[in-house]
């Protein structure tokens, strides 16, 4: 834990401050929030995945470790899953024991506190609209790459959930009918395709199949197959490896595609690409720009909407959970520079004695 905060960081001169929560598979990060969407406290624990109450007691430890540096007016939760339109309860979360967890009720009487509940990725495009690289734009798209392939909506002002909050995602749109087996049960989907996992899955089979382009890559595991991970082949590309520069290609092409489609769909004027696969840069926006350009329906009439790096790094599935939560409370100023579209309570997702400031009804300004 860090050193507490000067006593002037504690309170409202930076404005209300929120903690947002990123809850992954493999790790629990906390922070506080300002209303700039500047980190000002950080914590990262282990995730004990498998044990609904081992998660939320690691989640209510980090919060309560901030809270003693820092006062603040809610808690936002970012959840790898399916997350109810009320953002109460995680409905489903593939790599965690949480189905139907009522998470939003029992942090928020465990911490006395208003809390919600968000998709990460949810959060995440929230965080670049606000504060990233979606700045400016009144319809973005967040993709972001990890294992499988997360996505959120953010149209003119307004995280866009669907009807019942499962909107975005886009991993499991099929793309290729009785193709690649995917953990949600069907085959083909996007996330089999163009996501990190993809990157050590094809250079696993082309090592075991004896390719003698895979030989640099295997010597840099050792001899391990097993162990050409995502990771592994994202750093043997930025060095240059022919191997992996090429895995990176067909992965960009397949993104490309399944972007094409969404713009299709859904018309945004800028996608924001997030996730650890995007530290490659180039290396997978370059051909997914080509692959979009080529595969876009109605080329050469319409404006071609950008494709872009997220901004935030890891870090923005917190910043975005923290400020939603804070414009749920209620605790936005008049001085807040960019505006919110997003309504203060969210359909009843803060109780009713948190809502702060009078504005529970009432969406906030425009965003300049």
């Amino acid at each position: 834990m860090s050193a507490p905060a000067p006593a002037e960081e504690r309170g409202s001169e930076r404005g209300p401050l929120a903690i947002g929560v990123d809850i992954g598979g493999t790790k629990v990060a906390a922070g506080v929030v300002d209303p700039g969407g500047r980190v000002l406290g950080q914590v990262r624990r282990p995730t004990p995945s498998r044990d609904v109450v081992a998660v939320r007691d690691t989640l209510l430890g980090a919060v309560r470790s901030l809270r003693e540096q820092f006062d603040v007016v809610a808690v936002g939760v970012g959840a790898a899953g399916f997350v109810d339109a009320d953002r109460a309860t995680v409905r489903f979360s593939p790599h965690l024991a949480w189905r139907d967890e009522p998470l939003r009720d029992e942090i928020s009487q465990a911490l006395d506190l208003p809390v919600i509940v968000e998709n990460d990725a949810n959060a995440a495009a929230w965080a670049e609209w606000r504060f990233g690289a979606g700045r400016g734009e009144s319809r973005l798209v967040c993709v972001t790459l990890g294992t499988g392939i997360g996505g959120g909506i953010v149209f003119d002002g307004r995280v866009q959930r669907g009807a019942s909050g499962m909107a975005g995602e886009f991993g499991h749109m099929i793309v290729v009918p009785d193709g690649h087996r995917c953990e949600c049960g069907n085959r083909g989907c996007w996330e089999q395709y163009a996501s990190g996992n993809v990157l050590g899955r094809e250079a696993r089979e082309l090592a075991r199949a004896g390719s003698p382009v895979t030989v640099p890559l295997v010597e840099r595991v050792g001899g391990d197959i097993d162990a050409l991970v995502g990771q592994v082949i994202t750093v043997a590309a930025g060095e240059g490896d022919p191997c992996a520069v090429e895995l990176f290609e067909e992965v960009g092409r397949w993104l490309g595609i399944g972007l094409a489609n969404l713009a299709a769909a859904l018309d945004p004027g800028i996608f924001v690409i997030g996730g650890g696969v995007c530290d490659a840069g180039d290396l997978l926006l370059a051909p997914a720009r080509e692959s979009f350009r080529r595969t876009l329906t109605g080329r050469g009439f319409r404006p071609v909407p950008g494709i872009v790096a997220a901004a935030l790094g890891p870090a923005a599935g917190l910043v975005g959970a923290a400020d939603l939560a804070r414009i749920a409370a209620g605790a936005t100023t008049r001085g807040d520079r960019d505006g919110v579209r997003e309504t203060a309570h969210g359909n009843g997702t803060v109780p009713s004695r948190y809502r702060l400031f009078g504005l529970a009804e009432h969406p906030e300004h425009d965003r300049h």
